[in-house]
């Protein structure tokens, strides 16, 4: 299956003319995903058996024509709950874990009767920009090998771009989704905060934690985001507010559009060849009739300090239940109940989500809590804010969704502090509650480079409106890893 040349909508045409079967196309995503990963290593684990026992069901109950996703092969990160089937966070303190109950996503994506065809490999707990963190392996971009794929979903992203599927879903704390799009040149979005229901989303910071999904194309990602979003009663922070069709207004007109361009997301830090090519794309906009405007957010320079503190914070509370006892990796040879602990966590937890939780820890004790945590509360009041004045003004704001292209795998895996200012462009967004998008600009050193969209809360129709305008005036999304185009 050659997912470079096609999209939702043909594929199912495909299966309700009878063209194919899902049988037949889930064989057929099975050999792409064996033959790209000895390069890639996009997935965990890959689900052969119950994908191919998935799709004959489907096949013996029909293809819905009114259904989009009857029988359509999707991939999905690894921190998803998925029933009976190992969701490992990445991480030695899951290996085994096998969910008794599906995410509320997977419910709804199941209803639709998708084929749940394997588990995507991340960062620790969602903790990196690389998908170098992984207690298993290190995911590689579809366009370089040599290079990463960004992170935390980075295996979601290389797997979608690299053609091994036609969609996959993703999570998204301080840019899990947006930056991997960015480096592998795929739509990427990050719902507004409540959009769609975390329940059974392994929690990493609760307050900013939001599940969304990877296609090649917008009109894609438009139709998997109405399959995902609506209320959850068992989460009590998904908001209640109708799901609209967001594919309903991709007509291409953007006209009279007010696009906000922030001058610190420009500034010291973001690559040249990164400027050139978002300004080529302001441009772009303005052929098609927008306009754009340099504005200011004055205190999202500080997004980064204060998100690890904020997400630290947060993560040292939900990993708690990870002793060993009620929940994962249990060490041997444990003296007592304390030495239990301290093994289980010791060896269970990778050093980047140790470092975490310490930080996390030491900002939450008393006599910092006032120093640290509550000043980054501060700040994220203050970014709100900023962004609430912009947005009296203007439909969107737009800007680089990453400073560089992506770099080379290990170039960053020991300094700590250049590997969190990966994701200082898009943080500001999960601070807000935002949904925000990355989809292709161009292209700069050979490797693609991603365009940040930016909506008020509840209004991803702006930005899917303005990305299809976009895409269909470029059609970047043509260019694939490989040179097939």
């Amino acid at each position: 299956m050659n997912y470079f040349e096609t999209d939702l909508t043909k594929l199912h045409e495909q299966l309700v003319n009878k063209e194919i079967s899902a049988e037949e196309l889930t064989k057929a995503t099975l050999e792409n995903i064996h033959a790209t990963e000895p390069d890639v290593d996009a997935f965990i684990s890959v689900n052969d058996e119950g994908a191919l026992a998935q799709a004959k069901a489907v096949d013996a109950k029909g293809i819905d024509a009114d259904n989009l996703f009857s029988g359509m092969p999707i991939a999905i990160k690894d921190n998803i709950l998925t029933k009976n089937i190992t969701t490992t966070a990445a991480s030695k303190m899951l290996e085994n874990f096998k969910p008794i109950f599906d995410a509320t996503v997977m419910e709804k994506l199941n209803a639709k009767d998708i084929v749940m065809i394997g588990k995507t490999n991340m960062d620790e707990f969602a903790m990196g920009s690389t998908t170098e963190t992984s207690y298993f392996k290190s995911t590689k971009n579809a366009w370089d090998h040599t290079k990463v794929p960004g992170g935390s979903s980075g295996g979601s992203a290389a797997a979608v771009a690299s053609g091994e599927v036609i969609a996959a879903l993703g999570s998204d704390t301080g840019g899990s989704i947006r930056q991997p799009a960015s480096f592998n040149g795929i739509v990427g979005l990050k719902p507004t905060y409540g959009r769609v229901s975390r329940w059974g989303l392994i929690a990493f910071g609760s307050s900013l934690d939001q599940i969304g999904q990877f296609t090649r194309t917008v009109k894609d990602n438009a139709a998997v985001l109405s399959a995902i979003a609506g209320h959850d009663d068992r989460d009590q922070t998904s908001s209640a507010r109708e799901v609209p069709d967001f594919t309903a207004g991709l007509t291409g007109d953007i006209k009279g559009m007010k696009i906000a361009l922030p001058k610190e997301y420009l500034e010291e830090g973001v690559d040249e060849g990164v400027k050139t090519t978002i300004l080529a794309a302001v441009e772009q906009f303005k052929a098609l009739g927008a306009t754009v405007e340099e504005v200011s957010l004055p205190h999202s320079k500080y997004g980064v300090a204060a998100y690890y503190i904020i997400g630290s914070s947060e993560a040292s509370s939900n990993l708690q239940r990870f002793d060993g006892i009620r929940y994962g990796y249990r060490a041997q040879g444990a003296k007592n109940l304390d030495d239990l602990y301290i093994k289980s966590r010791s060896e269970g937890f990778g050093d980047e989500v140790k470092r975490r939780i310490m930080l996390g820890t030491f900002s939450l004790s008393a006599g910092t809590y006032d120093k640290f945590f509550k000043k980054a509360a501060q700040v994220r009041t203050l970014i709100i804010q900023d962004f609430e004045n912009v947005f009296k003004d203007y439909d969107l704001i737009m800007g680089p969704t990453a400073p560089t292209v992506a770099f080379t795998l290990n170039d960053e895996t020991k300094d700590p502090k250049a590997m969190y200012m990966n994701d200082v462009l898009t943080i500001p967004v999960n601070f807000a509650g935002l949904p925000g998008m990355s989809l292709n600009a161009g292209f700069s050193e050979g490797m693609p480079v991603g365009l940040q969209l930016i909506a008020n809360k509840f209004d991803e129709a702006t930005i899917y409106k303005a990305a299809y305008a976009f895409e269909q005036a470029t059609e970047l999304f043509k260019q694939v890893p490989g040179g097939q185009n």
